[in-house]
């Protein structure tokens, strides 16, 4: 409304029209509810991010990180467990959230992004959710409820400090809202800590002797506990051997090309890249992977670069 306009109005009306105005821009920097994206067909993947507003939005991932069952070697138990939960929940039948636990870089995250690739086509979706989100579960759960896909919720590298507000948000999702649960969605969560809780050994003292005042220290303890069991399935993760870690170099190194002569020969020093990082892990093994298989392509073009130069010398004296 221009200022002529509102010249020509009663005082009273101009005051009306003024709060309207100042109404409408509070509107616009009010936290809004979450809303479902435009077209669920942009991407297989989406990300919860909340805005400097406090808004809530799923922005489609439009890259997802290219994985394949048959790329994950020497966790056959734990992919076998994870591939026919979520073949029964695609296909419409009762499954299992799942808590993904143990050593890192062993393949947790990437199992479950393979998983994506393999079950897309028939409606498997992604969100992935931060650990400081996690009070925004219920708003997610509600916006995807009514569609015909099977949403997979994702938490990476879950674990709380005692007090943070996600942890009663997750433990209300996974069983205990008085809402019932939403068919097509599960929860599917990696953590390097089997009850997402830190653990301290005064706990143990406190069962005994009620320290710090506790009435019923042991309900402490089962409260720490309460989270993970409501993960139906568990699936561990356990350090590479070192055969089974040279396996895996071996698989990465053949996937980015590299000869099966130069995959023997560059064994001991895989071998001193794990010890310098203390660790013998798939993603060990896919880094160094990545810094020899670069090594090697540089020193190949090195070598073409110096035969096109003598190359050169030698039509220069020909000439």
């Amino acid at each position: 409304m221009t200022d002529s306009t509102l010249s020509a109005l009663s005082p009273l009306e101009r005051l009306v029209a003024r709060a309207e105005q100042l109404m409408q821009r509070i509107e616009t920097v009010l936290p809004q509810p979450l809303q479902a994206p435009v077209s669920w067909d942009d991407a297989i993947a989406w990300r919860y991010r909340k805005r400097a507003n406090g808004c809530g939005v799923l922005e489609p991932v439009r890259h997802v990180g290219a994985m394949q069952l048959s790329d994950l070697q020497n966790v056959d138990v734990q992919k076998d467990k994870i591939a026919r939960n979520t073949e029964q929940f695609v296909q419409g039948r009762t499954a299992n959230n799942v808590l993904l636990t143990g050593a890192r870089g062993t393949g947790k995250s990437s199992l479950i992004r393979a998983c994506l690739h393999a079950y897309a086509p028939q409606g498997l979706r992604l969100i992935e959710v931060d650990k400081a989100d996690l009070t925004d579960l219920p708003d997610i759960v509600d916006v995807v409820a009514g569609r015909p896909e099977k949403f997979v919720i994702y938490c990476d590298d879950l674990s709380f400090e005692e007090g943070e507000p996600g942890y009663k948000a997750m433990k209300s999702i996974l069983d205990g809202s008085v809402s019932a649960a939403t068919p097509n969605v599960l929860v599917y969560a990696t953590s390097n800590r089997r009850h997402l809780l830190p653990e301290y050994m005064t706990d143990n003292l406190a069962q005994s002797k009620g320290e710090n005042g506790e009435i019923h220290p042991g309900e402490v303890v089962e409260e720490k506990i309460s989270l993970s069991e409501r993960f139906g399935l568990w699936v561990s993760f356990y350090p590479f051997s070192q055969d089974e870690y040279l396996r895996v170099v071996a698989q990465w190194l053949s996937a980015l090309g590299v000869s099966a002569e130069e995959i023997e020969a560059s064994r001991p020093e895989a071998l001193v890249w794990a010890l310098e990082r203390g660790s013998r892990s798939g993603r060990v093994a896919h880094q160094f992977a990545r810094d020899w298989a670069g090594r090697a392509q540089r020193a190949v073009e090195g070598r073409q670069r110096i035969a096109d130069v003598d190359g050169l010398s030698e039509k220069a004296e020909t000439d």
